[in-house]
């Protein structure tokens, strides 16, 4: 019956009707539909005052990920995080590790400059770092690196000052991914006398890689 029925159909020039196999329809890269979703995101208004949003840059498969703490000037203009003088800092904080920055991963908390430079407001962060918290799900480092107050007080959910928690190795997450604190480099430009600490955290971050660091 159905034969004669899928037979009269053709005849007639109409397509028979088929079902198909029920298949699953092709996941969108999660990279690109986590980007699209940080560029829509209006939860908590910066979108009003940004120049644009900044996602992040790097090696996704990276062993390392850098993580700041919100866009600057030059940032927001360009759309990368770390440019400018202290972008130039951090690249050579890496190169004293072996790294340069297309090897790591580098992200914010926050994905938007706030006005003026001014420190993230708790409410932002909330509402930020769902992003950041999927792209270190999808990078899986090996070892976090924190630059700066902000960023080291998220990740460890700890109001303890830097200087008592930079120089030791750290965890975050349910991997228990490990995780060192050092100084942003912005704060480094205006204290150069701390610079010397911040190698001393990068070796760190070198041994627990398991690299020879001998600069």
């Amino acid at each position: 019956m159905q034969a004669l029925r899928t037979q009269f159909l053709k005849t007639m020039g109409i397509q028979p009707w088929v079902l198909r196999e029920n298949k699953p329809i092709a996941d969108e890269n999660p990279w690109e539909a986590l980007r699209c979703a940080v560029q829509q995101c209006n939860a908590c208004g910066l979108q009003k005052t940004r120049t644009q949003t900044v996602f992040g840059t790097g090696d996704p498969a990276a062993k390392l990920m850098i993580i700041g703490e919100a866009p600057g000037f030059y940032e927001d203009q360009q759309g990368e995080p770390f440019v400018g003088r202290a972008g130039q800092l951090l690249n050579a904080m890496l190169e004293a590790i072996g790294f340069t920055r297309k090897q790591v991963y580098i992200a914010n908390i926050l994905k938007c400059r706030p006005p003026n430079n001014r420190d993230p407001l708790p409410e932002e962060v909330n509402h930020c770092t769902g992003f950041l918290e999927k792209q270190i799900a999808l990078i899986q480092p090996a070892v976090l690196l924190a630059v700066g107050r902000i960023a080291a007080h998220y990740l460890l959910n700890t109001k303890t000052s830097l200087s008592q928690i930079r120089g030791k190795v750290h965890t975050f997450g349910k991997l228990n991914t490990a995780l060192v604190v050092t100084y942003h480099p912005a704060y480094l430009l205006r204290n150069p006398v701390d610079k010397q600490k911040a190698f001393l955290d990068l070796q760190l971050v070198s041994r627990k890689l398991g690299r020879d660091c001998e600069h």
